[in-house]
């Protein structure tokens, strides 16, 4: 049973997600992380970002692992949803209308002045990341948002890796000089819809526990708190990478 969910990109990084399972013993996860740690160290790998629950902070700080931040996770079931702003008009990237340098710059637009805590990826590397995690068909999860014809945001909906209905978003954001208009609230409604278009059952959610912001949008759309993880990080020396 895969107790940890983990998207590699070649030699640069791992992403370790912890699967929250209340039947699984603290010894189970303990053995299989372990096991991940002795393959990423084996091969190389440039660096690990670990989500995993903070009663596991004193092991991981023995093994050398940097806490980053803390982020909390909501969920909702997608069965009743509310009604969509019809101000609003959303576009998938497969439509061919932004190419996707276009959708790259938005995306990076997006990201500025964001309060989650966790490193920045460079734009490029995002979009590597998309292609890997969502496959092929990748712009087909990659909307964006207009309202009276401007861009005010995007979200990347899609079925989490190893799941057949926990509908999650890669990234979700709103342009800088449009925030605390309510926008990011209709957004994330809407993302929620187009979920459910993609046969998820229900959604779960995450963000930096000092994103207020952010933490008020899964509240007002019907989110409830479901968990607690730490962010851990942790970079091979390079004299072994040698």
């Amino acid at each position: 049973m895969n107790l940890f969910n983990i998207i590699k990109n070649k030699q640069q990084y791992w992403l370790v997600d912890q699967i929250r399972k209340d039947d699984i013993p603290k010894e189970a996860y303990l053995e299989q992380f372990i096991q991940i740690l002795e393959e990423w160290d084996h091969l190389g790998i440039g660096y690990l970002s670990l989500l995993m629950d903070e009663s596991f902070e004193s092991l991981l700080l023995q093994k050398k692992f940097c806490k980053v931040s803390s982020i909390v996770e909501y969920t909702r079931k997608l069965a009743d949803l509310p009604q969509m702003d019809d101000e609003i008009v959303w576009h998938s990237l497969s439509e061919g209308l932004l190419d996707d340098r276009e959708y790259g710059e938005l995306y990076d637009l997006c990201r500025l002045g964001s309060a989650n805590k966790n490193i920045n990826q460079s734009i490029d590397q995002v979009m590597i990341s998309l292609k890997n995690e969502l496959g092929p068909e990748w712009r087909q999860h990659c909307y964006y948002f207009t309202k009276a014809d401007a861009l005010i945001g995007i979200s990347i909906p899609h079925i989490e890796m190893g799941t057949e209905d926990e509908g999650r978003l890669f990234y979700f954001g709103v342009v800088p000089h449009l925030r605390g208009q309510g926008l990011g609230i209709k957004i994330h409604n809407i993302s929620l819809v187009l979920l459910k278009n993609f046969l998820a059952n229900f959604y779960v959610g995450s963000t930096d526990v000092n994103n207020s912001y952010m933490i008020k949008i899964f509240e007002k759309n019907g989110c409830v708190l479901r968990d607690r993880k730490g962010i851990y990080k942790i970079v091979k020396e390079k004299s072994k990478r040698a």
